[in-house]
């Protein structure tokens, strides 16, 4: 235990030393701001043109059901869209704010936007050559001539992997609630927020709905992040371990991220998709009850979907590792 401990602590000093998680800080602290910004901007304009959250509410629904009235518009983001005015009259009947500013709604609306794309980058930007960059830099002989097994090697960069994954999504929580507060101020932790909605092909089954404290959904929401970037980093390791080049590497798995962003808007004919591991990292989603990128998926699904491919991903790692040609 000790010499694993030894390995992890010497993993997560090549990942500081890199200076890439204070890369991320830095990035962070530049667009938050300018998201605040953007935010702040459209409460203004709101508050100027509506009386009260109700009135601007009732003009989403109206812009949103003169839309379903083109005919240039696919009918499944229509059944997107209907389900959206079902949702908002909902909070119109129980008489709560969908959209009430503050630091903890804005670092909500974050992390449910940046699930699928942003934070991934993120993580990819911290792990993506765990293993190709040593041997492009040409350390990996000296570190597996070490007396230590490979797969406690393995396991070290693993574990020191899930530790800034950890940092990155905490760190991204805390500066949004921080920076995004400065403005719309601190509370809003007991806020209530609307969860449970079924979807049942077009319409919502609101059979299941509660409210609970704004602050317990943005504790399952950063849950759920951390979980699909683990998954993301998981299949970053296991690239790294087959392919040889640092470049390759990280180019591979952006790629397949930035690819399954696209697939989730284009992909709702294509039902086969839902089992690719891109198309289920909005699990956020499932939370607020957004329309699933294809009719059918659900949480347990996703999550399920995305176990296979991180545990089918680890051991593919582990294999090529402990027993694949390393060196050469």
């Amino acid at each position: 235990m000790l010499r694993l401990a030894a390995l992890i602590q010497n993993e997560a000093m090549k990942l500081w030393l890199k200076k890439r998680f204070l890369v991320i800080v830095l990035i962070l602290l530049i667009l938050i701001p300018v998201f605040t910004y953007a935010q702040h901007k459209m409460v203004k304009n709101n508050r100027e043109h509506f009386a009260d959250w109700r009135n601007q509410t009732l003009q989403q629904i109206a812009d949103i059901e003169n839309t379903l009235s083109s005919d240039r518009i696919p009918e499944e983001w229509k059944k997107g869209r209907r389900i959206a005015v079902q949702q908002l009259r909902y909070y119109l009947e129980h008489d709560i704010n969908p959209s009430e500013p503050s630091g903890v709604q804005f670092t909500r609306e974050f992390l449910g936007n940046a699930i699928t794309l942003f934070i991934p980058m993120l993580v990819l930007a911290i792990g993506s050559d765990i293993v190709s960059g040593e041997r492009t830099a040409g350390t990996i002989k000296m570190l597996l001539t070490r007396p230590v097994r490979r797969w406690k090697i393995l396991l070290a960069k693993l574990l020191a992997l899930t530790l800034y994954v950890s940092l990155t999504i905490a760190v991204t929580v805390i500066l949004c609630y921080l920076i995004s507060g400065f403005v719309f101020g601190y509370g809003g932790f007991g806020a209530p927020v609307l969860t449970g909605f079924r979807l049942q092909g077009g319409t919502v089954d609101a059979q299941a709905v509660h409210a609970i404290p704004q602050w317990r959904f943005l504790l399952m929401q950063a849950g759920l992040c951390w979980f699909a970037s683990m998954i993301v980093a998981i299949l970053g390791l296991m690239v790294s371990v087959l392919v040889r080049s640092t470049a390759a590497s990280m180019v591979t798995m952006m790629a397949a991220i930035i690819a399954g962003s696209i697939l989730s808007s284009m992909s709702s004919t294509w039902t086969s998709a839902k089992y690719l591991f891109s198309v289920n990292l909005k699990l956020t989603g499932y939370l607020d009850g957004s329309p699933p990128p294809i009719e059918g998926m659900t949480l347990p699904f996703s999550v399920a979907v995305l176990s296979v491919w991180g545990a089918a991903s680890l051991a593919v790692s582990f294999r090529v590792f402990t027993k694949g040609d390393i060196l050469n």
